[in-house]
């Protein structure tokens, strides 16, 4: 386990901390739940103790008996085939055993559309922080930088005033999954807001802009809980907002859904966004109603004749239809 880690894991794929992060939350738990089922304790057990069968029963208990998604299913998953990817590679008797786990399938989930913000809503939930205080100034500006770049919540949160260029034209630069790094253009508006707040509240270049009371960074369940407050209190404004689930990711949906409509070119907003494949792109043109709807008035009403079609007039086939 100590050579996955830092030998394979850091030092040979160089993953970044949030994976590293990820897989040792896997893991604490996986050991955990098969110490429990052998009661044994955790430093007692094997390599040959982590069967298949383990594996599928540690999956099951991660998404019913803890609630959890099938998608944290999946990573779960994904994080315990790495480790027996790596243990086939340095010991040749256990392949039998890493074929099998990694034979488990990949569970499918169903996809449903993403959760957006008309720009209603947006305004209505940018309304809420009180800009008089220090942290409401700080929370407008996370939320309209939110809205402005399309960031991911922690890309947001690792924004340091170094990536920052206020000069007209101004831009971010983010760095995204994977650590692919790309540049957001940002509105003068959301500049101003930063600047204002770095004014307020000084930061070193390579320091954190957006931090708590403490001068420590912000984490993303503390933003979560921030929202869930605005949301409540812009409800009023909005009563759309009473039927949505809005997170700080919402804000990234709403981003790209804002910019289909504006008619920008989906391979613009790859970019803007830092999707991988068009596909995951194209989600957001299929979830614009308003689009639909543009595009339906495009179409012509097809004309009828009166007339029975062709196919219906072939009684001797109908009639042999209906026999099957």
């Amino acid at each position: 386990m100590r050579a996955f880690f830092y030998e394979w894991l850091v030092e040979q794929r160089n993953a970044s901390i949030h994976t590293v992060r990820s897989y040792r939350d896997t893991w604490r738990l996986f050991l955990r739940f098969v110490a429990q089922r052998a009661g044994k304790k955790v430093a007692m057990i094997t390599l040959a103790d982590l069967a298949a069968s383990e594996v599928t029963g540690f999956l099951k208990h991660a998404e019913h008996e803890r609630g959890g998604t099938i998608g944290t299913r999946n990573c779960r998953l994904a994080a315990i085939r790495s480790f027996f990817n790596f243990v086939a590679t340095r010991d040749p008797a256990s392949i039998a055993q890493c074929v099998d786990i990694h034979n488990i399938p990949v569970k499918r989930a169903p996809v449903s559309e993403p959760c957006y913000l008309d720009p209603a809503e947006v305004a209505a939930i940018l309304a809420q922080p009180d800009r008089s205080t220090l942290e409401g100034m700080r929370d407008h500006a996370l939320l309209s930088f939110l809205y402005n770049s399309g960031a991911r919540i922690q890309e947001a949160l690792d924004l340091c005033p170094e990536a920052i260029r206020f000069d007209t034209p101004g831009c971010v630069r983010l760095l995204g999954k994977g650590r692919k790094e790309r540049i957001c253009p940002l509105w003068p508006e959301t500049a101003v807001l930063l600047k204002k707040l770095l004014e307020r509240q000084p930061r070193a270049p390579n320091e954190r802009m957006f931090v708590n009371r403490y001068g420590e960074p912000l984490s993303a369940s503390g933003v979560r809980f921030k929202l869930a407050a605005y949301v409540t209190a812009a409800a009023a404004i909005a009563p759309t907002l009473r039927t949505k689930h809005v997170t700080p990711h919402s804000f990234r949906h709403a981003t790209a859904v804002h910019l289909v409509s504006a008619g920008v070119d989906v391979t613009v907003i790859r970019s803007w966004l830092g999707h991988v494949s068009l596909d995951t792109t194209n989600h957001y043109a299929r979830a614009n109603l308003e689009t639909k709807r543009k595009a339906l008035e495009q179409v012509d009403v097809p004309a009828t004749t009166g007339r029975p079609p062709s196919w219906k007039q072939d009684v001797s086939l109908l009639a042999w239809l209906d026999t099957l």
